[in-house]
């Protein structure tokens, strides 16, 4: 099965895909229409060729589809608000007066960025510092096989409770309705809800798998590198000294993940793989839930647009937005 170059992520009451040349975000809203934003979208590599050298270009594609998820999930949060406003203005027999935008953004903006912060510190900086409870900071790799212990089940531990709560279920079934229809479109079948309910809600380019590859590679890189600073000082490093080479390297883990998890896309029959990315599937029972038709349809919708369909071939429930 080709590997296409189009990926995509679940956002609030919606799905964003990316295909080579643009990015659209389909969100649907409570009067039943699905809002369509697109935009062109050019990566860095693209531009700039010396920033297409393998595990480079890794590392480039990860701060830029940080950037733009963070960006698609202020998109569908302001419509969110936007919606949740109305009703109550509606609620109350007022006229509903929208919000300082500029406010919004600012405002959405800060909540993303100590968002961040914060999992920095719970899923990075956490794990070195219970790790140095167990004294075993002279040995680089057992250290780093605690840390990377805690981190995983600290990540598998946070997926799976948020997924208990109603909200975030139906952001993971958006999530299965993205990798529905991107398998759809990879088999050259006809987007319909139909046909897309009919495959598969795991896929192995998943960012699901993307963490678990990281996870996994860190411990090596890390190990490597804390055998060498404890080389080079006569020392194991202390904790904001490892803390800092760790932080440093995540754009070689990032990188390099990267890599892997295109090699496994393009190589996902082969036996072999398909038993190196089990894990990252398994993963993905958590992380993803059975679809609706309707919210394929929006999925299907963001693909569509991503993908430059004409928008007369658009149904007349999908309006664009600038």
């Amino acid at each position: 099965m080709p590997d296409l170059n189009v990926g995509g992520q679940a956002v609030i009451e919606g799905v964003m895909m990316r295909s080579k040349d643009r990015v659209a975000t389909a969100v649907r809203v409570p009067s039943g229409e699905i809002l369509i934003k697109t935009e062109e979208y050019k990566t860095l590599a693209s531009r700039y060729k010396p920033l297409k050298l393998p595990i480079l270009r890794g590392a480039v594609a990860f701060v830029e589809m940080m950037i733009l998820g963070i960006r698609t999930l202020n998109f569908s949060a302001e419509i969110a608000i936007n919606e949740a406003e109305k009703e109550e203005a509606a609620a109350k027999g007022e006229i509903h007066q929208p919000k300082d935008k500029k406010k919004s953004s600012i405002y959405l903006a800060l909540t993303a960025g100590f968002a961040l912060v914060l999992g920095i510190g719970i899923f990075f900086f956490l794990p070195l510092a219970i790790s140095e409870w167990f004294s075993i900071d002279r040995d680089a790799v057992g250290f780093n096989l605690v840390a990377g212990g805690i981190r995983l089940t600290m990540f598998v531990l946070y997926v799976w409770g948020i997924s208990q709560f109603g909200d975030f279920r139906r952001v993971f079934e958006y999530h299965g309705a993205e990798h529905k229809s991107i398998f759809t479109y990879e088999r050259g079948q006809d987007l319909t809800p139909e046909i897309a309910s009919t495959h598969t809600r795991f896929h192995p380019r998943c960012g699901t798998s993307f963490v678990l590859i990281v996870a996994l590679l860190a411990i090596f890189i890390f190990s490597v590198s804390d055998s060498l600073y404890t080389l080079w000082s006569g020392s194991a490093p202390d904790l904001l000294t490892r803390f800092a080479i760790h932080f440093s390297l995540l754009p070689l883990v990032a990188g390099t993940s990267y890599e892997l998890l295109k090699l496994s896309g393009k190589t996902r029959d082969n036996a072999v793989t398909r038993f190196l990315i089990a894990p990252g599937l398994w993963l993905q029972k958590i992380t993803t839930k059975e679809p609706s038709l309707d919210q394929l349809e929006v999925a299907i919708a963001a693909l569509e647009a991503a993908l430059g369909v004409e928008e007369s071939k658009l149904t007349s429930t999908r309006t664009p937005v600038s």
